[in-house]
């Protein structure tokens, strides 16, 4: 499939909302409650606003993550507001913990970036805030909250990320992670399963490449048991550090967090392929929310205004993630053509577990993750 095409296959058709609703307020309000730029009275407001609070509060944006690096200097350059990130390589699992614990104190996250399984927990506990950006109506129905607490902004396909000047033969499926080529702990994954997204996916990648399903997860948690009870599996977790040094010469993670490591580690020596496995296709998009505690509310739906507009949508795509309003960008023509022909080729049409297929999932991870790979 061209990669133009198999972009397109992550987008689905979004019908028009409906008109129905509570009645807006009569005049601006403030921007903690506001739940779009409008109620916070127009665009020109909510910047004016967002540049007198000139800080907002982020955690867990690694700048090699999915173009986060560009994202920020570009929101930083176009508004002068100031993005601090409290801990880059935090998990989802911690940006929920931090928004729970930080209550209503000035260094509590203002946004939040976790995959969209952690958003819909999120929102069940009540730590988000409404709020609609101006594309709301284009993302797609499956892609977002009804209520507006939570939307997918960008997603990608777990691939293999390889070595080749450390592997002599860089695996491009599940199955092949089992030969012996690959003992000495070669095979690592993003993180803990229980704590991260990326490594969550992983093992759901894994459970369909092993006649697994989205009902049935655990044949994934018993492939890396025994990548471990042979010797291939590497307790390192993957980062762009790890990869350079060497320590995990091959890394389980999302498409565009190995795709970047390619061109990040041109310079120095590493040669990094990335495969997307055949056997085992699995995407997955990553969901945007602002903490309904925001210490830094006009930023913090800045923030998202930023990030779904035409200028974020097309630096999610050029670090190599698929944004979730291609489809729309498409027939607008604002889609960076060029950058979604670097995109790596996938087969098929991406298939989601349900909500209910996804906490079943989660459920079964936490009870064998820990005791399938011991201490």
């Amino acid at each position: 499939m061209p990669a133009a095409a198999a972009l397109c296959c992550l987008a689905l058709a979004a019908p028009a909302l409906g008109a129905c609703g509570p009645t807006p307020p009569t005049g601006p309000v403030k921007p903690s409650v506001a739940t779009s730029a409008k109620e916070a009275g127009g665009m020109d407001a909510l910047i004016a606003a967002a540049k007198k609070e000139g800080r907002l509060n982020a955690i867990a944006l690694p700048r090699d993550w999915a173009n986060y690096g560009g994202l920020i200097d570009g929101f930083e350059k176009k508004y002068g507001i100031t993005v601090t990130d409290s801990n880059p390589y935090a998990h989802s699992e911690d940006e929920m913990a931090a928004v729970e614990k930080s209550g209503s104190r000035p260094d509590a996250p203002d946004v939040i970036d976790v995959a969209d399984t952690f958003a819909r927990a999120a929102a069940g506990q009540k730590l988000l805030a409404p709020y609609k950006v101006a594309e709301y109506h284009a993302i797609p129905d499956a892609q977002k909250d009804s209520k507006a607490r939570w939307y997918n902004n960008y997603g990608g396909y777990i691939s293999i990320g390889c070595d080749a000047r450390r592997v002599r033969t860089c695996p491009q499926t599940f199955a092949e992670l089992l030969s012996p080529d690959y003992r000495s702990a070669k095979v690592a994954l993003e993180g803990d399963p229980n704590r991260s997204g990326a490594a969550f996916a992983s093992v759901y990648a894994a459970a369909l490449a092993n006649n697994g399903s989205f009902n049935n997860i655990h044949p994934g948690i018993d492939f890396f048991a025994k990548l471990k009870q042979i010797g291939n599996f590497n307790p390192v977790v993957s980062t762009s550090a790890t990869v350079g040094n060497g320590r995990t010469p091959i890394a389980i993670n999302w498409d565009y967090i190995n795709m970047g490591y390619t061109d990040q580690l041109r310079g120095r020596g590493v040669d990094w392929q990335v495969s997307i496995p055949f056997d085992g296709s699995f995407a997955q998009y990553y969901a945007l929310a602002i903490n309904k505690n925001a210490p830094h509310p006009a930023a913090a739906r800045l923030w998202q205004e930023y990030l779904f507009s035409t200028e974020g949508q097309n630096l999610r795509l050029r670090g190599y993630a698929r944004p979730v309003l291609i489809a729309a960008m498409e027939r607008n023509n604002t889609l960076d053509k060029a950058a979604a022909a670097k995109l790596p080729t996938v087969e098929g049409t991406p298939q989601f577990p349900t909500q209910a297929q996804v906490e079943k999932a989660q459920k079964a991870v936490a009870q064998g993750w820990a005791k399938a790979m011991g201490p």
